[in-house]
């Protein structure tokens, strides 16, 4: 148990120190991990003398009250004026200056002071940002005690645009081959998607897997979750024979690239599992065949400016990445001279590598260009919103931007989750965290640049674990995820940052928030128009009810499901349950977890029923399950689709897994090698292969019937 002064130095620094759990328990962070938290923090809380020492120090800076690296300053939408807000200095008379990012400067006239709300409330001076002032990031300098300071100026629009009202599909992009792809889903695949859900189907987004870079050699992670980079995407997505290279191929180079494709195109007839190193090898080595096309004027014209405009980040991630191919992909096993991306020595390696690096950096080219014809693809076929990319949460410990940013990560630590109803143990991601004062000192340039690259090429974007704005948890290294506590960020900054670059595209934002949230999230989201995440598994009133349709949120994305899930019929059918007892990770007996599930499903069974959305009744329907009997699972497929489709949502996410009757989990939580994660092609309810080119759509738009019927002003009932 921590010590009242130990529990004070946390709090100081945003560090929790007990929780809620998942079934409402309030449950006490261990000492060891508080020190350990806080030690990464650059905090020194080993023996009572040291807590004693920074305490000090957190007082001296409470009284002095510097400017933070980052100040934000909403912006109204149409005027550009807003209140800028800094901590408050005894004495008065400060004199405020905008230097806008044009280098133009306005004095900012005062507009009073305002007291925070909460435990520990802050007195603000206001100053009046002047109408017209551009968003972005501004400098703002302060004059007051005869001293000057000066900082960052974040001005982001005060809200995003309401997303329209609209249903799309969701999809792992790997699992959707087609006969034309090299044995996994591709770029080509998902332009191809898009164009078939807006034009058979009239769906307006399609939501897919994190496309972030992985390995850039064998062996690849299979989990798009777990990537080398989120700034970057993985060249494995490229369709080769879209290049403009592979179209000036001679006869031999076809042919040869031709015989890379063709086993792996015949293994997509198959429910073979996908494998990413053979079809890496395989891309890469045809890859490589195109990149010795000499390019043209113009195209070489266009490869420069594309160079320029990605900037010094393309480069050092270009350079880890041939790096990598010599040493690896964890850079933390590298030679100590290469660890350092500023080294002398990794300078003399770049020279020597400037042919990987400039391949690296050719692949990033060619991958912009697909990203942007994807999209393109979506919105000429009718979508409104287009491509919803999923960000991450995080990286690998020992990836391309933990290597280039290393000092905005916290060392010896993981991101994960703790203990909930779906994963007993917690969760450890394997992934080190933004180091919160850091990152703000470096004026949030590696999350706005990551954000950018996100939504350059997108209609929206669905932030994972969307609690990464407001807090992450941290576990140690060594401990277990549920011996791990929350560590907070500056909210205001990073949800600033993420407006801030959405507006400039037109984005929808949607947040998954689920799971333990803080309530003051949900709704500092909802206010600056991001929308939430309502899953109907987990959507329970505070009886634990099913929740009925009309008292769902309006700002959110609506689902059945989840890839941490088994899709509708597997779950149905309890496959989630069974796998997790055979793996070990129930926290208490299978029989009672399957009863627990059993209640579950009857209740929601009733209410459907109750919504008039079954023809068969519910005990028959739990009965059938019980025998095994998949003789009901299109009708509940369907019931619940119809039920989502009278929730206010304004928008509807509809499984491509479900709409072909996969039965499979994509991704089961707390396992590596056990389950094939991220690995499972595309079947129907049969077990038979689906490819792109076979989509059964009238049996589709029949199970999806009430969804696509679903008027854009439709009222819930």
């Amino acid at each position: 148990m921590a010590d009242e002064q130990l529990v004070r130095l946390a709090r100081g620094y945003r560090v929790g120190t007990g929780y809620t759990d998942w079934r409402g328990r309030t449950v006490e962070v261990p000492r060891d991990t508080i020190v350990a938290v806080l030690a990464a923090l650059g905090v020194d809380a080993a023996t009572p003398a040291a807590v004693r020492a920074e305490l000090a120090r957190l007082e001296e800076r409470g009284r002095t009250r510097p400017l933070p690296p980052v100040v934000v300053c909403w912006a109204d939408e149409r005027s550009g004026a807003g209140r800028i807000a800094v901590p408050a200095r005894p004495a008065p008379g400060a004199e405020a200056l905008l230097i806008r990012a044009d280098g133009g400067t306005s004095r900012l006239p005062p507009a009073g002071r305002r007291r925070t709300s909460g435990p520990d409330p802050v007195d603000h001076d206001l100053y009046l940002l002047p109408e017209g002032t551009p968003p972005g990031l501004h400098r703002l300098r302060l004059r007051r005690n005869g001293r000057e300071e000066e900082t960052a100026l974040l001005v982001a629009p005060a809200r995003l645009k309401e997303a329209p009202r609209a249903w799309g599909l969701m999809a792992q992009l790997y699992s959707v081959r087609s006969r034309a792809s090299w044995g996994m889903g591709d770029l080509r695949d998902l332009a191809d998607l898009a164009a078939w859900g807006a034009e058979a189907l009239g769906a307006d987004f399609v939501l897919v897997n994190p496309l972030h870079a992985a390995e850039p050699v064998p062996p690849v992670n299979p989990s798009p979750y777990s990537p080398m980079s989120r700034r970057f995407a993985a060249p494995l997505y490229l369709r080769i024979e879209d290049l403009p290279e592979y179209a000036a191929l001679g006869p031999a180079d076809r042919e040869r690239v031709e015989a890379l494709a063709a086993p792996l195109r015949r293994k997509a007839r198959t429910l073979r599992e996908i494998d990413r190193d053979r079809i890496w090898r395989a891309k890469l080595a045809a890859l490589e065949i195109c990149h010795r096309q000499r390019r043209g004027t113009r195209q070489q014209d266009d490869y420069e400016r594309f160079k320029k405009r990605e900037g010094e980040a393309l480069t050092a991630f270009a350079t880890w990445c041939a790096l990598a191919e010599e040493h690896g992909p964890d850079w933390r096993r590298w030679p100590a001279a290469l660890q350092d991306p500023a080294a002398p020595a990794v300078a003399a390696e770049r020279r020597r590598l400037a042919g990987r690096i400039d391949f690296h950096t050719w692949l990033q080219w060619r991958l912009d260009e697909q990203l942007a014809e994807a999209q393109s693809a979506a919105r000429r076929a009718g979508m409104r919103i287009g491509i919803v990319h999923d960000l991450a949460v995080g990286v690998a410990h020992g990836g391309a931007d933990t290597w280039i940013h290393r000092a905005v990560f916290a060392a010896g630590m993981s991101v994960g989750a703790p203990p909930d109803e779906f994963n007993q143990r917690g969760q450890d991601w394997g992934q080190p965290p933004w180091h919160p004062r850091r990152l703000a000192e470096a004026e949030y340039r590696p999350y706005r640049g990551m954000l950018a690259a996100a939504l350059r090429h997108g209609g929206g974007l669905r932030l994972d674990h969307a609690m990464q704005i407001s807090r992450l948890w941290w576990v140690p290294e060594g401990r277990s995820p549920a011996e791990g506590t929350y560590v907070g960020y500056d909210r205001e900054a990073m949800l600033a940052c993420l407006v801030l670059e959405a507006a400039r595209t037109g984005a929808v934002v949607i947040g998954e928030d689920l799971g333990t949230v803080e309530p003051e999230v949900r709704a500092d989201l909802a206010a600056r128009g991001v929308l939430g995440t309502d899953l109907l598994w987990f959507e329970r009133d505070e009886h634990g009810r099913p929740r009925p349709p009309g008292a769902w949120r309006e700002p959110a994305l609506a689902t059945v499901g989840t890839h941490d899930m088994p899709p509708v019929t597997g779950f149905l059918h309890g496959d989630h349950v069974v796998l997790r007892a055979r793996l070990g990770l129930l926290t208490r007996p299978a029989p009672e977890e399957a009863a627990d599930h059993r209640a579950a499903l009857a209740a929601w069974l009733a209410l459907l029923a109750d919504q008039g959305l079954l023809t068969t009744r519910p005990e028959e329907i739990l009965r059938a399950l019980a025998e095994g009997s998949t003789a009901h699972d299109e009708e509940v497929v369907t019931a619940l689709h119809a039920f989502l489709a009278r929730t206010p949502a304004r928008l509807l996410g509809i499984a491509l897994t479900d709409a072909v009757g996969e039965r499979r989990i994509q991704n089961q939580p707390g396992t590596g090698d056990e389950h094939p994660n991220w690995r499972i092609p595309l079947a129907d309810a049969q077990g038979r292969p689906v490819l792109l080119d076979d989509l059964p759509t009238a049996r589709i738009r029949a199970l999806l019937a009430p969804v696509l019927q679903r008027s854009p002003d439709s009222a819930s009932r």
